[in-house]
């Protein structure tokens, strides 16, 4: 018998070497499963993750699910324990119980992945683990325009670094949001998707910012789009700038939707 947990956590992904276990590399899920192996005295559970962030990328809400052998702990009881053997960069934030036909991957409705970019003009310290570095003037009304040429159904290959193992890259932009942090000086870059391929937002983000500093026409996206080819965005952001924000696992609620306004 197994009780399938469902948890929410954040993480700050500096010192991670990403989200999926890989040999004599520090993970998150490879934390994770070594703290459930404690608690089942050697047994090993496969942590399932709602997406695999890369080295460095941060995350304010993953979720995971995993299927717990034996006796139910209650969800409150099981959120204390793993947070008592969470390093200090990984903390949970919410868990409950949920029944079989609940996927932490296969059951999303779509996930919103925030970048914040820094504009000062040389990289500072304390940020430059937590934003992305452009050191050039931007034009934010430019780059809110040309982001709205991402809203809707696209193939979405020219965003798609290679390495990815995914055919199909057809997915839909519910969601586009281009503003400035005035007091931090940062870009802040907001995406809700049906779902992300490899680098996407990180190579979305660095087409912008060539958009609002004039490097590319400002509707240059629609011709990158049709284009289907990851030759004509050849830069990616950092991944130090990239937060996994929200996973919907519900229907993407109405006031996001822009791609219904199209």
């Amino acid at each position: 018998m197994t009780i399938r947990y469902k948890m929410k956590l954040a993480y700050d992904g500096h010192l991670f070497h990403g989200f999926q276990i890989q040999p004599d590399q520090r993970t998150i899920q490879g934390t994770i499963e070594n703290a459930l192996k404690k608690m089942t005295k050697g047994q090993r559970i496969i942590v399932e993750g709602s997406g695999r962030t890369d080295a460095g990328v941060h995350a304010l809400e993953q979720v995971i699910h995993f299927d717990y052998p034996g006796k139910e702990i209650p969800a409150d009881h099981m959120i204390m324990a793993m947070n008592s053997m969470m390093p200090t960069d990984i903390i949970f934030k919410d868990c409950e119980i949920v029944t079989e036909d609940f996927h932490a991957r296969y059951s999303i409705k779509g996930k919103w992945y925030r970048y914040r970019v820094s504009l000062d003009h040389f990289v500072n310290p304390f940020k430059r683990y937590y934003t992305g570095h452009f050191a050039y003037p931007v034009d934010v009304e430019k780059m809110q325009t040309a982001a709205k040429d991402l809203l809707g159904t696209h193939d979405f290959t020219s965003f798609a670094a290679s390495g990815g193992q995914i055919i199909d890259k057809v997915r839909t932009m519910y969601y586009v949001n281009v503003e400035k942090n005035e007091a931090e000086n940062e870009i802040i870059f907001d995406f809700i998707c049906s779902g992300f391929l490899y680098n996407m937002v990180r190579i979305m983000v660095a087409t912008l910012l060539e958009i609002g500093n004039g490097r590319r026409p400002v509707h240059d996206l629609t011709r990158v789009i049709e284009a289907k080819d990851r030759q004509e965005v050849r830069m990616t952001a950092e991944g130090s700038g990239l937060y996994l924000y929200h996973v919907f696992y519900d229907e993407i609620p109405e006031k996001y939707r822009l791609d219904k306004h199209l």
